[in-house]
């Protein structure tokens, strides 16, 4: 009831801008640059969790970035949604060029020869078939969940919202984007509050899972996003990550063959036991956080923001 209230009094009475204050604006053109003005950039905490994949952000968590982003989470300016999704998409759109389809070892010819070109070589890119930015799948932004305490208190879910906004503007600018929600809490946590990044790490350490159902929808799209309003240490998203590679490691072996396939703008044709027999064989020992190269390539992150040092390491 209260973010239905508060949409219908955003609409009504005269807004603020989320950044400074400035009234009868939802965000002023001076804060909205200093959202959305800069190219994303990718960012790495320090020091860097294992398992965390590449992330993007759009803007330093400083100043009106940050005010801007805690009006919105914690003080409910809904409006602000769309502002923030829009700067979202541009990370989005940024992580793309790092999403790899795999091209899995010892596929029969048969299969295999679909991500070949015309003159029988592997496509460029390490064996592995770059994924288009459109095609039949639709890129897939998985929100980082919120505790159930957390939405009741205020009202809303952020990450769900902004993501949301984030994939239609991507459809609004020709790319397929849907919200998959299917990470949950599988258990309590501590407040991260006052915890440093090793702390951090084990508090979330096995904390998330993909809920029941959403593996055959995770296989369905192929490229994945995981998004956020914010990183800062990177233990959140870290274990966002292991959570989802660990249910594409158990994947039915033809859903993971499918998905590949339809990314790759082939048909997907008939399944084949051989594959299937390899690909199982494959994926009986890659369920480890570091251990899964292929499904890392279909899987990267996007934040709104992140802390400014975090801009500043960018070690290839």
């Amino acid at each position: 009831m209260r973010g239905w209230w508060q949409d219908l009094t955003d609409l009504v009475l005269p807004a603020e801008c989320g950044g400074c204050g400035r009234p009868r604006t939802v965000l002023c053109p001076e804060c909205r640059a200093a959202l959305s003005g800069a190219a994303p950039c990718r960012v790495r905490p320090d020091p860097e969790p294992p398992g965390l994949p590449v992330v993007h952000a759009a803007a330093p968590y400083e100043d009106e970035v940050r005010a801007t982003l805690l009006a919105h989470k914690e003080r409910g300016a809904l409006t602000l949604a769309r502002p923030l999704g829009t700067a979202l998409a541009g990370a989005v759109r940024a992580g793309l060029g790092h999403l790899r389809l795999p091209v899995p070892e010892g596929l029969p010819t048969a299969w295999d020869g679909r991500l070949r070109g015309g003159n029988g070589q592997l496509r460029p890119g390490g064996g592995q078939a770059r994924a288009p930015l459109s095609g039949t799948g639709s890129l897939l932004l998985v929100p980082l969940p919120s505790s159930r305490q957390a939405v009741r208190a205020r009202g809303h879910d952020p990450a769900r919202r902004i993501a949301l906004a984030a994939a239609g503007e991507l459809r609004r600018s020709g790319t397929p984007a849907r919200v998959l929600a299917v990470l949950r809490q599988r258990r309590a946590v501590a407040d991260q509050a006052g915890l440093n990044s090793r702390q951090r790490l084990d508090n979330l350490a096995g904390a998330l899972e993909v809920a029941a159902g959403g593996v055959r929808l995770l296989a369905s799209g192929g490229r994945v996003v995981l998004v956020d309003d914010l990183m800062t240490t990177g233990a959140s998203m870290t274990e966002a990550a292991r959570a989802l590679r660990a249910a594409v490691a158990g994947i039915d072996p033809y859903l993971a063959i499918d998905a590949c396939v339809a990314e790759a703008g082939e048909p997907t044709g008939e399944r084949m036991t051989e594959a299937t027999t390899v690909h199982t064989d494959r994926t009986q020992g890659a369920r480890g956080m570091a251990g899964m190269s292929g499904v890392d390539d279909m899987i990267c992150a996007a934040v709104v923001a992140a802390p400014p040092d975090s801009f500043e390491i960018n070690r290839n």
